[in-house]
């Protein structure tokens, strides 16, 4: 196969951009000479992330459909359609032969404009929930590829795949490296760099890069037994360690915590872990079940359900448990994680199960329906 020329849409949240730019780098590998470039909106993560990773990006106007009446509701025509004709000129530059959205606000828009054109349409959807847009576009699109096999989410006249995940490369390398056995050499790698001791049991503790206060509190309360039970590594998210190292001095500052606000490197933390205590949006239980790393999954309590539902068929494999964001107290962690870090077969049990719901290649099975398209 010649030279691609792709179209992808999407952004807004990490949730959107980065299997975006995952599938993008894919195209790019397989195709060098290809012609990909992206749609997006001056108000997300792609403003900068795509531009970053070397990627033409149009912005067009942002047409969001409001959940409840509002103002914004009126004016939706008119944004709706300067945001389709801005698409439309991007389609008639670029000429692409297949536009990938991944939904978001753009994602409607380029749909729209596709349709008219009779330009072939794939959609992923990262959600256990699919959003409005994707559900817009499955009417439609030719091929409707899943992260998660449990996703109410059908290509009406085309395929409906799962593709799982397409995941961050560093993330899809490590992913690769402890499927064939090379784990603990990554694992070594990384604790040095981290600072962190290989030949302990290592709790990761994160909500994200913006964090979450109640995972952050629980822990906080915990810390003296958890710094007792394993080796932690909590990534606070920014602007929100303050109360954490407050507890760990009042703790006497034990040496097996390890706090730290962001990671960028995110697999070096991946690569130390045994167990994870996080959130439940979909990249995050995407790419720990391509790692085979157990979790206690604590959804985020507000929105539409959907961090439970995303969490929910790897916990139904054993591959994690999921706690309410009400029930995780400082006791219940301590008591939890020092349950299971006392059971070391345990753990690995869960990691295995996990791993049989993963996907470490989304990226290459996403690129394949785009070069059936083509």
């Amino acid at each position: 196969m010649g030279e691609l020329r792709v179209l992808l849409a999407g952004g807004g949240s990490a949730g959107h951009v980065n299997p975006l730019l995952a599938t993008a780098d894919e195209i790019r590998r397989r195709h060098p000479g290809s012609t990909v470039e992206v749609l997006g909106t001056e108000t997300g993560l792609e403003k900068d992330l795509v531009p970053a990773a070397g990627y033409p990006l149009t912005f067009i106007p942002r047409a969001r459909l409001p959940r409840r009446p509002s103002p914004e509701l009126f004016t939706l025509p008119v944004r709706l359609r300067d945001a389709i004709r801005t698409t439309a000129d991007v389609i008639d530059r670029v000429r692409p032969d297949v536009i990938v959205g991944f939904g978001g606000y753009v994602a409607t828009p380029a749909y729209r404009a596709a349709f008219a054109r009779a330009i072939p349409v794939v959609i992923h959807e990262q959600n256990a929930r699919p959003g409005l847009a994707n559900r817009y576009g499955a009417r439609q699109a030719d091929v409707v590829a899943l992260t998660f096999a449990s996703t109410p989410l059908a290509a009406r006249h085309g395929r409906t795949v799962v593709t799982g995940l397409p995941l961050r490369g560093p993330v899809a390398e490590l992913a690769t490296r402890r499927a064939r056995g090379a784990g603990d050499a990554a694992r070594q790698e990384a604790a040095r760099i981290l600072g962190l001791d290989p030949d302990r049991p290592t709790l990761l503790v994160t909500g994200g890069s913006l964090g979450a206060a109640s995972i952050n509190a629980a822990a906080a309360g915990a810390l003296p037994r958890l710094a007792g039970t394993a080796q932690v590594l909590h990534l606070t998210g920014r602007g929100k360690a303050e109360p954490v190292r407050a507890a760990h001095a009042a703790a006497g500052s034990p040496s097996s915590y390890h706090i730290r606000e962001y990671l960028g490197e995110m697999h070096l933390a991946y690569a130390c872990a045994d167990l994870v205590v996080t959130r439940s949006g979909a990249g995050m239980v995407s790419e720990l079940a391509a790692l085979g790393l157990p979790a206690l999954y604590v959804p985020l309590p507000v929105g539409n359900g959907e961090q439970r539902l995303n969490a929910s068929d790897v916990v139904a494999a054993g591959g994690g448990e999921v706690v309410d964001d009400a029930t995780l107290t400082a006791d219940w962690l301590a008591e939890r994680a020092a349950a299971l870090f006392a059971d070391p077969g345990a753990i690995r049990e869960m990691g295995q199960r996990a791993a049989r719901t993963g996907a470490r290649d989304g990226a290459a099975r996403l690129a394949e329906e785009i070069e059936a398209l083509a």
